[in-house]
């Protein structure tokens, strides 16, 4: 017979994992937890920066990634020459601020994503022992400055629509992110939600295309900015210090860069745009600091 203490405290970690998507418990909790939740007027303005700076950001991150992995991207842009000549300029350009002579020097040193987050937006994130006890696992600014306004991260995963099956994908599944107008994003990389990932976005690769990023369900990560799910509720002890924000990547994003989509939706006859969920930094963030958010956002 086992001890009842163990049984006890399993029970309190199943339930720690999924209160948040017990609607009895939510409602029960809303009004004791003033200080993490975040309250809109209306879905609208749930924006704490532009959408056209969150496009902006991704693609220049996403643009310094593909040019240092520039190398390997030879089936691509073959099949893309108008492209292929617009990237062996930036790199050209990256090459002399870089004092490395193309001509004499043809390789090009290649820098871990990490590095090329850093030296793109002037910091990294990664994951570790969240400072908060019990919480597992948590997203750490590991290097550099966050100003405030900027996306530090991204939340990965399938996203499906309200009328989709999700059902066994979320039994015991903390990773469940739930969007304003009821999209689902689940950034789980184990078990049953890892296969629908991996399923889904090889599915809708196309040649060379890759349309998503599966790296994120490993631990060599080719978008470092997909450790969005990691990132714990803030207490009253530790304050929000990022804020999820929902963004649609528009029809015109670079097919090139998309290998860098850490989402894929799950219907793949869905015309509408892809959904994203990014973290934006509500104030400076500096080196050391764990990320926390606010997991409800209220619609008055």
């Amino acid at each position: 017979m086992g001890c009842p203490g163990r049984w006890w405290d399993l029970l309190r970690r199943r339930w720690g994992s999924y209160k948040y998507r017990f609607v009895p418990w939510l409602a029960l909790n809303l009004r004791r937890q003033r200080r993490t939740l975040r309250y809109v007027p209306e879905s609208s303005q749930d924006k704490i920066i532009a959408d056209e700076d969150v496009f902006e950001t991704l693609l220049k991150t996403f643009k310094a990634l593909f040019i240092n992995d520039f190398s390997r991207q030879a089936d691509i842009l073959t099949l893309l020459p108008e492209v292929k000549c617009q990237y062996q300029e930036l790199l050209t350009v990256e090459q002399k601020q870089s004092k490395v002579d193309s001509c004499t020097h043809p390789g090009q040193h290649v820098f871990s994503p990490e590095e090329v987050l850093f030296n793109t937006l002037g910091f990294t994130v990664g994951r570790d022992q969240s400072s908060l006890v019990s919480a597992g696992t948590g997203v750490f600014v590991t290097k550099g400055f966050v100003p405030k306004g900027t996306v530090v991260s991204m939340y990965p995963g399938t996203v499906y629509r309200k009328h989709e099956p999700i059902f066994f994908q979320s039994l015991g599944n903390p990773f469940i992110f739930r969007c304003i107008d009821g999209v689902l994003i689940d950034g789980n990389d184990k078990g049953l939600s890892r296969s629908v990932y991996r399923s889904c976005s090889r599915r809708d690769q196309l040649g060379p295309f890759q349309m998503s990023d599966e790296s994120w369900l490993t631990a060599t990560l080719q978008n470092p900015l997909a450790v969005g799910q990691y990132v714990n509720n803030c207490s009253h002890e530790k304050a929000a210090n990022v804020c999820y924000q929902e963004f649609d990547v528009p029809g015109h994003f670079p097919v090139e860069l998309k290998q860098y989509l850490p989402n894929i939706v799950y219907s793949h006859d869905v015309e509408s745009h892809l959904r994203c969920v990014v973290l934006v930094s509500l104030r400076d963030i500096k080196q050391g600091e764990e990320l926390f958010s606010n997991y409800y956002t209220v619609v008055r």
